[in-house]
């Protein structure tokens, strides 16, 4: 069966937020060995290299449109991805998925501001219902251990969150204008030169030796591979072809896939605070959506073209 355009965009998605899922506890295991700012560098640098023969020579952008990608370059990679691996290092991995699903509520909100459309009742009662969630588990280790690190971690996913969100706005104007392959090239090489100053740092208080070991590889090549390369270009794609109000309900898709992969290589454990902050979330989500049956994989029986 040929699948329409609007189908291999939710399939795109759905592949990308799985990589993305899996990838929190692969990147926490690994940076037991690797700095978090050299681990982002990498993954992108080497990222952009995997790339670069798909797209040198379609690399042309128009000059209305820089600034743009400069931007979304600096929220998405710059400060989305250290922040979230900043967080990695102190939180536990889960926490980072169940946190960044709140995306979908967040997004829409966005969208809806950046659009000058009128907020839904419905919208407003979800938000807060689903943020209360996201409260519950950000402070859960004051309740479980008393004031420690984990809160800071947990407080940096939520600003990874929000760079993400930037970076899907601002992408969403202006995907349909150029290949996806060469807007993923882009945000990776723009988005680390910010890194340097901090690459450098870390490289002098480090030993190099490091990154060739077991996690260390494992950890980059999965994070340039899948994570970069494969992710974010599929990501780019599928923004071509899905509403921006909608390309956040594939967040859906991680927690599970994070929760498969935490447990066995982490022993990571689900709280009851944890479950209970979960429900809130994903209800907060359900009644701003108001339909059950709306995830990712119901998209793909759509024929959209």
């Amino acid at each position: 069966m040929r699948l329409s355009k609007h189908q291999t965009a939710v399939l795109a998605l759905i592949i990308a937020n799985v990589i993305w899922g899996a990838s929190f506890p692969i990147y926490k295991w690994a940076l037991t060995s690797v700095k978090p700012f050299t681990f982002v560098f990498l993954r992108f640098f080497l990222g952009a290299i995997v790339l670069f023969p798909f797209v040198f020579r379609n690399l042309k952008i128009a000059k209305v449109d820089i600034g743009k990608i400069i931007f979304a370059s600096f929220a998405g990679i710059t400060f989305c991805i250290s922040f979230l691996f900043l967080g990695l290092q102190i939180a536990p991995s889960i926490n980072a998925s169940i946190i960044l699903s709140t995306s979908p509520i967040l997004l829409i909100l966005a969208a809806l501001f950046y659009l000058h459309e009128k907020i839904k009742k419905k919208i407003i009662i979800g938000t807060i219902i689903s943020l209360f969630g996201v409260l519950i588990i950000t402070l859960r280790p004051i309740v479980e251990h008393g004031l420690n690190h984990t809160i800071l971690g947990n407080f940096f996913f939520i600003l990874t969150a929000i760079g993400g969100i930037i970076h899907i706005i601002i992408l969403e104007k202006i995907m349909k204008r150029y290949s996806s392959l060469t807007i993923a090239f882009w945000t990776f090489v723009i988005g680390i030169i910010p890194l340097l100053p901090f690459v450098i740092i870390e490289a002098q208080q480090s030993n190099i030796l490091n990154l060739f070991n077991i996690q260390g590889i494992i950890g980059i090549t999965y994070g340039f591979l899948f994570a970069s390369a494969i992710a974010h270009s599929l990501l780019a794609y599928g923004i071509k072809y899905i509403k921006t109000s909608e390309v956040g309900i594939f967040g859906y898709v991680d927690p599970l896939a994070t929760v498969i992969v935490a447990i066995p290589l982490l022993q990571e454990t689900i709280t009851l605070y944890y479950i209970i902050g979960a429900v809130f979330v994903f209800g907060g989500i359900y009644i701003a959506e108001g339909r059950i049956p709306y995830h990712p994989f119901h998209l793909l029986k759509e024929g959209k073209n």
